[in-house]
């Protein structure tokens, strides 16, 4: 077993990759007794098109079939959901999907090992059936109705539609109720032959273990199978321009939703990704951020009305910089960040307002090793983008001035960005 430590911060994590191909992460948290367990499969909304393990034959799937698949795994042969019995037990277990994977996770103090049994059991002996999949699609559907109205996510959903022409990432995660309604037990059980076999897959256990003792656990638990090739999946190619600049709905809300969109490409130099995403994190700070002069200014002039949410999402497939919050006047934000972004591409960036921003950002970094949970989702969707999760702690001394301007000048491009509005009717 491996160990990576990162002196900067005393922490260490184990890992191996075993026959069947599972990665297995084990992160020791000395005294704590949480512990924390999440499986991850790289499937995600956008992987819907691939070639199949068995028939060498390309196939795509409806969309929405991910996030349908994660829903029906719970549901067990004997009637059993899998869901309440670990509730049962005092465990706090949960499941999501996202763009490009799929997790299963539990969270306990007590009763760890007879939830471990629980979990892997389920994990690995799909059920789907006519009748508990058409079950699904009612239940889904009401899902789908629920985002529908949520302005939020309309606003964000909205701006991936600018950003992108052909991206897969531009369609619900959930899917839609006609997409749905093609999603049969064979195509269920097609995705999860080729994507939750363990080569695809990463185990992260965080808590007070001795490595080698869970390990053993973890592998006296998995059914036996042996390691497969890596999965060939087929995307649409993207166009580096944006689709469009601005979408605007109307919504029974009290104040106007804006989301600004800034395109990037996460193909070129993707082994910079976290030292490019740490500095667009340092830049969005002093830009825009709660101590900026911006913000400030914005804010007693009434046109902003809260705190803007800032965000860098990527993934190998996809890239790009979010920034939302309520605004009476959207455009008039829009114009003020774009003058803001064109006065720090000209001059010096600020030595001050450079090293509070680095400061409070690393800090952010350092508080995720607090806990168990941010630990383990950190480490499986970082290991899904190819990324060691230190590498952010490692490598925040190489940021300086220098790198920062020029991030600023490749990737904050007035024609890369796009404005979604949701407001009120």
């Amino acid at each position: 077993m491996n160990k990576i430590e990162c002196n900067k911060i005393d922490e260490a994590y184990y890992t191996e990759k075993l026959e069947n191909g599972l990665k297995v992460i084990i992160f020791p948290k000395k005294n704590i007794q949480k512990k924390y367990v999440i499986w991850t499969t790289k499937f995600g909304s956008i992987d819907n098109t691939f070639i199949d393990q068995e028939t060498s034959r390309k196939i795509t799937v409806p969309d929405g079939v991910a996030h349908f698949l994660e829903h029906k795994m719970f549901e067990q042969k004997s009637g059993i959901d899998s869901l309440y019995k670990l509730m049962s037990l005092g465990i706090d277990a949960n499941a999501y999907t996202t763009n490009d994977h799929t997790a299963y996770l539990f969270e306990c103090t007590d009763n760890f090992y007879e939830g471990l049994d629980e979990f892997m059991d389920y994990v690995q002996n799909p059920y789907y059936t006519e009748q508990n999949v058409e079950k699904e699609k009612g239940i889904i559907g009401q899902e789908i109705r629920m985002y529908d109205d949520d302005p939020s996510w309309q606003l964000y959903m909205n701006t991936m539609d600018c950003l992108y022409k052909e991206n897969p990432i531009k369609i619900d995660i959930a899917g839609t109720v006609e997409s749905i309604s093609k999603i049969t037990p064979e195509i269920l059980y097609k995705c999860y032959n080729n994507f939750y076999h363990p080569s695809n897959m990463v185990f992260v256990v965080v808590g007070d273990f001795e490595p080698e003792k869970i390990l053993e656990e973890i592998k006296r638990r998995l059914l036996p199978k042996e390691q497969r090739k890596e999965i060939e999946r087929i995307y649409s190619e993207e166009q580096e321009e944006i689709n469009k600049k601005y979408k605007e709905i109307q919504m029974e809300i009290s104040k106007p939703l804006f989301m600004i969109g800034i395109k990037d490409n996460p193909k070129q130099n993707y082994e910079q990704i976290v030292k490019k995403q740490m500095a667009i994190e340092i830049i969005l700070n002093i830009l825009i951020g709660k101590s900026s002069e911006l913000f400030e200014k914005l804010y007693n002039e009434g046109l902003l009305l809260e705190e803007p949410s800032l965000e860098y999402e990527f993934s190998k497939q996809y890239a790009h910089i979010l920034i939302a919050a309520q605004s009476k006047k959207p455009q008039a934000v829009k114009e003020a960040i774009i003058q803001k972004i064109e006065k720090m591409k000209k001059e010096p960036i600020n030595k001050e307002n450079f090293e509070r921003s680095k400061k409070r950002i690393y800090g952010a970094y350092i508080t995720e090793y607090n806990n168990v949970a941010d630990i383990g989702r950190m480490f499986a969707s970082d290991f899904v983008k190819g990324i060691n999760s230190f590498e952010y702690i490692e490598k925040f001394d190489e940021i300086d001035e220098k790198y920062l301007k020029q991030i600023l000048n490749e990737i904050f491009i007035e024609e890369k960005m796009v404005m979604s509005v949701v407001n009120s009717k």
